[in-house]
């Protein structure tokens, strides 16, 4: 599919969507504390429906009722099937696949698209030391697993991603580990893990001690007074889809965004304060941010715990006068994309200089962006970047695999188009 994105002046309210990375552990809590969980504001992503299908294959059930989600389980992992297949979703096939080796029939993780050339040694080096059997493809899937897996004292390298900690702590807490520790060296994206453990104790799963982010300690099991039976959550809504309409009204607007929580523990809410340091009038309470076009200034911005929020910030800096420098490009390597290149390559077609130093991202803002035929190179936080800097470019930009924006964000057109953006889709793109 192709978009095509009209300079535009963006007016009205929007809801953010729902966050896929509380969806996704949301679905991993539901199959391991076992009872009926109902889930409100269920995310509608490719991630999302990804996670749900895993879990119906490790033993649960899933019902739409309306706008929320029945997830019944037995509690813990009965596989009906001997494969999972993660779709193109990093932190389903890193956290599901720990959660996955709790049984003891062998089961194959799969996936597709760019997730198949994403490295995952980290399974071949911890599991074995669990108990688990594990056979990769030189460090890529497939994989093939074989548990039960034994919670023991052991040491992980968290500086790839802090994804893999989820799923063992996941893993242990659906083992039932007691007087056991994780030690975690060079962790990263520290707000995720914030996340998973503040989702953890909501489910009523065991929840380990955080000592400063470099160990884990499971304490002895105790007893649980929760209602596994009758437990209802809400999802909160997406600090990372959420960034790019915020960026949006910075650049070219006057709208209102609902649904996202500043109070919330997702690591992606640290674009207020990059919006607050390029100069951008903004109003935020509990219930909504309000976000008008401003002059915008350059920034400094350290991302390396936030590195989906590279592109909504290279398209704000596009619009800064002055030179932005956005921090962690390290971090880019292994996602979609390369998105430290393509961003580069793809802002570079509408006359954004991007340029690298050590561990920096330099955007050359202020100069004008212009027109162009732009590629996603099928990563969804690309597509949608574009399309922000489009708002307020010197003619109409042409956006290929416009439909990436599904892995996260499929209401991402119609929202901003509901913003009057000026914006056509060709579903007939060869």
């Amino acid at each position: 599919m192709q978009a095509i994105v009209q300079p535009s002046k963006l007016k009205g309210t929007i809801t953010a969507p729902a966050s896929k990375s509380a969806m996704q552990r949301a679905c991993a809590a539901a199959l391991l504390k076992g009872g009926r969980t109902v889930l409100h504001n269920a995310g509608v992503s490719d991630d999302d429906k990804a996670a749900l299908d895993i879990i119906q294959q490790l033993g649960a059930t899933v019902k739409y009722e309306g706008d929320t989600v029945v997830i019944e389980s037995e509690g813990g992992v009965h596989p009906v099937s001997d494969e999972i297949n993660c779709g193109e979703s990093g932190l389903s096939v890193r956290m599901f696949t720990s959660i996955a080796a709790l049984a003891e029939k062998e089961i194959t993780v799969t996936g597709r698209g760019s997730l198949v050339k994403r490295p995952l040694s980290f399974f071949n080096e911890v599991l074995p030391q669990l108990g688990v059997q594990c056979e990769s493809n030189n460090g890529l899937l497939p994989l093939k697993i074989k548990g039960p897996l034994q919670p023991k004292n052991i040491e992980v390298d968290g500086s790839l991603s802090s994804q893999f900690l989820t799923g063992l702590l996941f893993a242990y807490a659906g083992a039932k580990a007691r007087h056991t520790t994780i030690k975690v060296n060079n962790l990263n994206s520290k707000p995720y893990i914030d996340l998973t453990l503040t989702l953890m104790a909501d489910f009523g799963l065991k929840t380990p001690i955080n000592k400063n982010y470099s160990e884990f300690y499971f304490q002895k099991l105790s007893i649980s007074q929760f209602d596994h039976d009758n437990f209802t959550y809400s999802v909160e809504g997406d600090w990372s889809g959420g960034a790019f309409l915020l960026v949006a009204g910075a650049i070219s607007g006057n709208i209102v965004v609902k649904g996202l929580d500043v109070f919330s523990t997702q690591a992606d809410k640290e674009i207020l304060n990059a919006l607050l340091f390029a100069g951008t009038n903004l109003t935020d309470t509990e219930e909504e941010i309000e976000i008008k076009e401003s002059k915008l200034k350059a920034f400094n911005f350290n991302a390396t715990d936030c590195p989906d929020l590279f592109p909504p910030l290279v398209a704000l800096a596009s619009y800064c006068e002055g030179t932005s420098v956005i921090e962690g490009i390290h971090r880019l390597t292994h996602k979609e994309s390369n998105r430290a290149l393509t961003l580069q390559e793809e802002f570079g077609k509408m006359g954004i200089e991007i340029s690298f130093q050590d561990d920096k991202m330099l955007v050359k803002g202020g100069t004008g962006v212009k027109g162009a035929h732009v590629s996603s190179r099928h990563d969804h936080r690309i597509a949608m970047a574009c399309a922000v800097a489009a708002l307020k470019a010197d003619g109409e930009v042409v956006i290929d695999d416009a439909e990436a924006v599904n892995k996260s964000y499929p209401q991402f057109w119609e929202h901003i188009q509901k913003l009057n953006a000026g914006v056509t889709l060709n579903h007939n793109q060869a």
